[in-house]
Order: structure tokens, then C-alpha cells, then sequence
């Protein structure tokens, strides 16, 4: 996955917490008085961020989604909050974008059906697997902004791998949190950025509906306002990644619904049609 922005922090007086977790390494810039009570407030998200991994990767066999992979026909399994909320985004964004972002990569994410008020994930088949990757770290950053908001912190950034951005509100003098996203500058301020690209891992991004790999454009970025969205960190992972395959005009009916999406590209070819 590419990196959504290269974080311009060195005059800023930021104090930066990290921990790893998702396979990537998560870190926590925040402008506050005292360090003790941000490092703690810190802390406490990033308590949360191993147990949503705990429930949310493929990778630990008693996982949520570990249990959801091994469901035979008929079968159900009971899951999360966090799970189910971050499924039903993904489902979401899988039927906005006719199927090019599919975290059952092509496997059948049609074939589970999520009955959220009885917290239940029922299979109608064998073959579904679930990998939720991106989207599964861009709700973590969801949700650990929930923490240090409960903490009162309030001028902070987070992310997840630098490829999964947060910035909530900016440090005092400034407009915005300076991040360089490709070629772009800007001033991020309660908005989440997420990037998918193919130079970092080479061509790792795969059309779901198709099996061949995603050669349109080299990269994609994706910026959600946090204001009026639940979780704008998981949906920019999700449009990013669809942007990376989606035609121009099908990304433009999708910012269409989507007030303040912006999206920038790297094209791997002149034009797009």
C-alpha cells in the first residue's frame, strides 16, 4: 500500500507515541501540556487498537474473521460491535463500487449475510474469505480518535502505517497538520487520508472481479471530512483502494455522494476513460 502522506512534524513541538500492531506501526502525535497525560491517553488507544487486532485480523485463529472464514453453509458465528460495524462498511463500499472493493477478493462477500441486531454473521456457502486489511486499520484510527476525544485530547494526529491518516484538530497557530501527500501539500485538519499505490509493494492490488492485477493508475488517494461521517478513516481506505481501478467517471458518481471526498491520482497512463 502506498503512503497517504509524509508527516511534516519537526517544528511543530508534537510529542509522538508509537506502538506496532495490523503488521504496521501505528503512531500518535498530539499537542498537550502535559506529557504524562497524553502518553497515557495514548496508551489507552492504543489498548484498544490490540483488542479491535484481536477481533479483526484473518491472521489470529480465534479472531472474529479467523471464525468467519471456517464457516461451512448455513453456519453462523456471533461477532463484535467493532466487527460488525466494520463489515457493513465494507459492504457498503463493495456495492458503491460495483465490486472493486471486495475484502473477500472475489471469494463471495455476497454469500454472508450480516444480521446486525443479533450481532450474527450467517455464511451461504463454504468459499468466503475475508481479508480486511486496509479498511480494518482505517477503522481502528476511527475509533482510537474516539479515545483520546473521551481524554479531551483534541489537537492530534494518528496513523496507521502512513497509509491510514487521521488528523483531528490542528495544533494552535496553524491552519491544518502539514502533510505531503505525493507531489501535494496540504494543511489537515478533522480529515482522514488514505493512499493505495503500487509502488511500494509493486502490483499487489488486484481487481476483485477480474483476478488481474490493477494497472490503471499507479496511485490513489482518498481525504473523507471527519465532520458528519461515523468512520471516515475506513471509508477513505475503502474508496482509495476502488479508486485505484475504477474508471474516472464511475469515481466521480461516487464523490458525487460523498460530501467533501476529494481524490487525487498518479496515472500509469496518459488518460483514463
Amino acid at each position: 500500500m502506498g503512503r497517504a502522506a509524509v508527516i511534516e512534524l519537526s517544528d511543530i513541538g508534537a510529542r509522538r507515541y508509537a506502538h506496532e500492531a495490523m503488521h504496521t506501526e501505528f503512531e500518535i502525535f498530539c499537542v498537550h501540556d502535559d506529557d504524562g497525560y497524553a502518553r497515557q491517553a495514548s496508551w489507552a488507544a492504543f489498548d484498544l487498537l490490540d483488542r479491535m487486532e484481536r477481533e479483526l485480523s484473518r491472521f489470529i485463529p480465534n479472531s472474529d474473521i479467523s471464525r468467519i472464514n471456517r464457516l461451512a453453509a448455513g453456519e453462523s458465528v456471533r461477532v463484535s460491535r467493532w466487527t460488525m460495524e466494520c463489515l457493513e462498511l465494507a459492504l457498503a463500499a463493495y456495492q458503491e463500487t460495483g465490486g472493486t472493493f471486495d475484502i473477500s477478493l472475489g471469494t463471495g462477500l455476497e454469500d454472508l449475510k450480516l444480521l446486525p441486531r443479533d450481532s450474527t454473521v450467517r455464511a451461504t456457502s463454504a468459499r468466503v474469505r475475508l481479508d480486511l486489511g486496509g479498511i480494518g486499520k482505517g477503522y481502528a484510527v476511527d475509533r482510537m480518535a474516539e479515545v483520546l476525544h473521551e481524554w479531551e485530547i483534541r489537537r492530534a494526529l494518528i496513523h496507521g502505517g502512513h497509509s491510514s491518516v487521521l488528523a483531528l484538530d490542528a495544533p494552535e497557530g496553524l491552519d491544518g497538520w502539514p502533510l505531503a501527500m505525493g507531489e501535494r501539500t496540504l494543511a489537515a485538519r478533522r480529515t482522514a487520508l488514505s493512499a493505495s499505490g503500487l509502488r511500494v509493494q509493486g502490483e499487489h492490488i488486484v481487481d476483485p472481479r477480474t483476478g488481474r492485477p490493477a494497472n490503471r493508475r499507479i496511485a490513489a488517494w482518498v481525504s473523507m471530512p471527519m465532520d458528519g461521517n461515523a468512520s471516515p478513516g475506513a471509508a477513505a481506505e475503502a474508496y482509495s483502494t476502488a479508486f485505484m481501478i475504477l474508471p474516472t467517471v464511475d469515481i466521480e458518481a461516487v464523490r458525487a455522494r460523498h460530501a467533501g471526498m476529494e481524490a487525487w491520482f498518479l496515472q500509469a497512463t496518459p488518460a483514463t476513460k
